[in-house]
């Protein structure tokens, strides 16, 4: 059976149609555009035929060699959204304006604090496989959240790590050895507190699972979980507060911010 030819995202279908209707408004060919955006010809082609998705990069040379008054700047964050997995997508929304964050993680380290080999490496080990040329895009999408550790107004972030997911080898050991420090560097930061779950802690608050307690621009509260590739947003405020005590047992039963930093040094001493 012949796999039919991939369709491009909405977002990735809307962006291109402006930019060939401000191309063709500009009286630019393709290759005039490219030349004026130090791309070629090609490649605004690809994006304008939804062959290829339109790069961080690439919107906004297209927006300054078009004087688009902000027109194609505004769509980067959407078509950036659609590189995630669909039932990721309303969440990171929710996390990127989100005033706090709070992650219990029990199988690998959260998103928002993966190193970037690290992060390349749980995508290509993923199930069904994904294609090659899909890896690259979104690892950079997955990076990409990491803008909120560095955002205004800030954004508080707790992270708590089972120690297994801390031990578990994903990639080579330099990749193990990089993301360990890069842990340490993201501690460093006022707004951000790791923890980790030690193995001695057998039973603990956290056995139902791993999740994340956002409290949002409106200050309300929810909590996501995700499993298998589905995903549950809780916003009933008496099941919320069931989760939210349980998150709260949890980082209390976790080492201390200082002894779980003691710990990931020593994890990446042995490396």
């Amino acid at each position: 059976m012949t796999q039919g030819k991939k369709v491009a995202s909405p977002a990735a279908q809307y962006f291109a149609e402006v930019l060939r209707l401000l191309r063709t408004s500009a009286g630019l060919s393709q290759n005039e555009l490219g030349a004026r955006m130090n791309y070629t010809g090609a490649a605004v082609s690809a994006v304008e035929t939804g062959a290829k998705p339109a790069t961080d990069e690439f919107i906004e040379a297209a927006e300054q060699a078009l004087g688009a008054g902000g027109v194609l700047r505004a769509a980067s964050k959407y078509v950036r959204l659609e590189r995630y997995p669909e039932y990721f997508q309303g969440f990171v929304q929710l996390e990127q304006d989100a005033l706090s964050v709070m992650s219990w993680c029990t199988h690998v380290i959260d998103g928002l604090l993966q190193a970037e080999d690290y992060a390349r490496e749980l995508l290509r080990c993923g199930f069904p496989p994904i294609a090659e040329e899909e890896i690259e895009p979104l690892t950079t999408a997955r990076l990409e959240r990491a803008v909120l550790l560095e955002r205004k107004p800030v954004c508080v972030v707790d992270v708590v790590l089972d120690e297994a997911a801390l031990r578990r080898q994903v990639g080579t050991a330099d990749t193990m050895k990089r993301q360990y420090e890069h842990l340490l560097s993201c501690a460093q930061r006022p707004n951000i507190t790791v923890q980790v779950m030690p193995t001695t802690m057998a039973l603990h608050a956290g056995l139902h699972g791993p999740m994340k307690l956002v409290e949002t621009a409106e200050c309300e509260r929810l909590v996501y979980m995700e499993n298998n590739g589905k995903s549950t947003l809780v916003s009933k405020p008496d099941e919320v507060g069931v989760l939210a005590r349980r998150c709260a047992m949890i980082r209390s039963q976790a080492l201390c911010p200082e002894g779980s930093l003691i710990l990931i040094e020593q994890l990446a001493g042995e490396l």
